[in-house]
């Protein structure tokens, strides 16, 4: 049984793109790039998250990509924030949202603190939400106040972009989410059993977890077997 388990689990993994359907029917899709870098494309209008180009393995071409709309950067650690990558993707009508300390790094983008709201269409909305360790000892690594996570709202499709955070008490207030993106590599982010923690008080009708590198995010479906939660895995390492 486990090795069936693993076996459907590496299958899904290898399943890069996955489509949904907002309310009044318009479509998004969310493209797995790695680790903490996706593409999300609503109705024509592309989002990237977290770009990051060559040095992190796969190693990433964004020249190849559609110029994206809007960038989403959650902190400044080089694993989410990416010069190079963000110039491959911009143009002089990209909207870049960053955190306070990538600005100060990048000296561009509009800066979203925590519980900033910004309706950049009338069908999309995005809200900068905490993200921080909680952990004794980790919280050098994400404190809190500084970074941000993000919630999407694409014709009333929410989407919850945890960033690097663990299973923080804000997390309660998040609601109505449909999909979320929940990190699992202690010591930096979560473990397994933060994830399951994190998923039950969120509640959202998706989870992939993401940022995983070694974890055994297989884990996170078996205890969450009953809760009414798809869980699934894609090349997020």
């Amino acid at each position: 049984m486990a090795m069936a388990c693993l076996m459907t689990l590496g299958a899904q993994a290898a399943q890069k793109v996955d489509e949904f359907t907002t309310k009044s029917g318009k479509k998004v899709t969310i493209t797995c790039i790695k680790h903490a870098s996706m593409e999300i494309n609503y109705n024509g209008v592309e989002i990237q998250v977290d770009p990051v180009g060559m040095w992190l393995k796969p190693e990433t071409d964004y020249a190849t990509f559609p110029k994206a709309n809007i960038i989403l950067i959650t902190h400044e650690h080089k694993d989410h924030f990416d010069r190079e990558a963000i110039h491959q993707l911009r143009t002089p009508a990209t909207t870049i949202y960053v955190n306070q300390a990538v600005f100060g790094h990048f000296k561009n983008g509009l800066v979203m603190r925590n519980g900033d709201q910004v309706k950049y269409a009338d069908d999309i909305t995005i809200e900068a939400v905490p993200a921080y360790n909680t952990t004794e000892g980790r919280e050098q690594f994400h404190p809190k106040g500084r970074d941000n996570g993000y919630i999407l709202t694409l014709d009333g499709l929410r989407i919850y972009i945890a960033g690097d955070t663990e299973d923080i008490p804000e997390m309660a207030d998040l609601k109505d989410i449909d999909i979320a993106f929940l990190p699992c590599n202690q010591p930096y982010t979560m473990t397994v059993d933060q994830v399951v923690n994190a998923a039950k008080i969120i509640k959202p009708k998706i989870l992939f977890p993401y940022h995983y590198n070694e974890t055994p995010v297989y884990q996170i479906n078996m205890k969450l077997a009953g809760q009414g939660i798809d869980v699934r895995i894609r090349d997020y390492q």
